[in-house]
């Protein structure tokens, strides 16, 4: 099966195509990773998952999604995480990497809903427009605020690398700051973060050049997007084509297609393997490597998506959380090999 052959992104060689999503576990104090997050993800490592991506993870306070996820932008934060990178190191074969990313005007938030400025922080946007009916106005970054962003983003990057991290995964998805900037819906700036395709994405690609500025061979870049946001004149499919065009020009590796978030209300049609085609499209029309994420189950429905060239890695969120050994089950029940702890070898079929 292609589903557990080795694939290589710059220098860094992953030994399967299965990849744990990024999934907020919302269970952090002030940005600190503990004990959950340590079992959490070494236990995905101990079964067989090629590359975990830790969830998205703040790079300044601000940027998060709740006062409980995630963030990168002190060392305590980074020492926590090193923790669970150096055990996955030292007890598997599985790649590890981190998503970084800016929640924008939907931060500040608590099962779903936004805090009140007492218990949460105001939130940012490239333009005045909130997320949802009732929610406050976001405030207009400057453009020396964006810079320092850029900035931040860099700065969170390298701790990430300093922590061990294999693969740096940039959140430009699901209605978030670089998705807010990317969409014509909740970006009409007139300056030169707003407008055009490019201006739009100037944010984003600056953002990718300063962390590849830290990169070498053996660190790729991915990027996460939504693919369409499912609204009328909004991001769309041909927009992610030519916006993974230009990541491609800028280095970056694979591009993680998701879609959605941005526009509240929006109607998504669930079906298993739902994203798919919107990854087969970027990867065939834009020529990168894909990731598709989305309702896949099954190492049998993983294994067709590769085949049918539609995309390069496997991306797994809930069903990866119902069952951490996935991969190692799928290997099993399909004769593959996959690594397997040697402490449970005398299971083994």
């Amino acid at each position: 099966m292609k589903l557990y052959t080795p694939i290589k992104f710059r220098n860094l060689e992953l030994r399967n195509r299965w990849v744990m999503s990024p999934m907020c576990m919302y269970s952090c104090d002030h940005g600190v990773a503990n004990d959950f997050h340590f079992v959490h993800y070494a236990s995905r490592a101990q079964g067989g998952t090629g590359l975990i991506i830790v969830e998205a993870t703040g790079v300044v306070p601000e940027g998060r999604i709740t006062h409980h996820c995630t963030g990168l932008w002190n060392d305590e934060q980074a020492k926590e995480l090193k923790k669970t990178v150096d055990f996955v190191h030292q007890n598997s074969d599985t790649k590890i990497g981190i998503q970084l990313g800016h929640a924008g005007r939907k931060a500040s938030t608590w099962n779903g809903k936004q805090l009140s400025l007492d218990e949460g922080w105001e939130t940012v946007a490239p333009s005045p427009i909130p997320y949802g009916d009732g929610e406050r106005i976001p405030h207009e970054l400057t453009v020396a605020e964006i810079k320092k962003l850029v900035q931040d983003f860099q700065d969170a990057a390298q701790r990430a690398l300093e922590a061990g991290f294999d693969v740096i995964e940039i959140h430009a998805a699901h209605g978030y700051l670089i998705h807010q900037f990317l969409s014509p819906l909740s970006n009409v700036r007139t300056d030169d973060y707003g407008g055009t395709l490019e201006n739009r994405a100037r944010l984003l690609l600056e953002i990718v050049d300063a962390v590849n500025n830290l990169l070498d061979e053996n660190h790729p870049l991915f990027v996460r997007i939504s693919g369409t946001e499912y609204a009328e004149n909004g991001w769309d499919i041909d927009e992610s084509i030519a916006l993974s065009k230009l990541l491609k020009q800028h280095k970056v590796d694979l591009i993680d297609v998701s879609s959605g978030g941005n526009i509240q209300g929006a109607k998504i049609s669930l079906f298993d393997g739902y994203q798919v085609p919107l990854a087969a499209a970027i990867k065939n029309e834009a020529g990168i490597a894909t990731g598709a994420v989305g309702l896949i189950k099954s190492a049998k429905h993983a294994e067709e998506i590769l085949q049918n060239n539609e995309a390069d890695l496997i991306f797994v969120g809930r069903e990866i959380l119902r069952n951490p050994y996935l991969a190692i089950q799928g290997s099993f029940e399909n004769t593959e090999n996959c690594d397997f702890p040697k402490q449970y070898e005398r299971a083994r079929p």
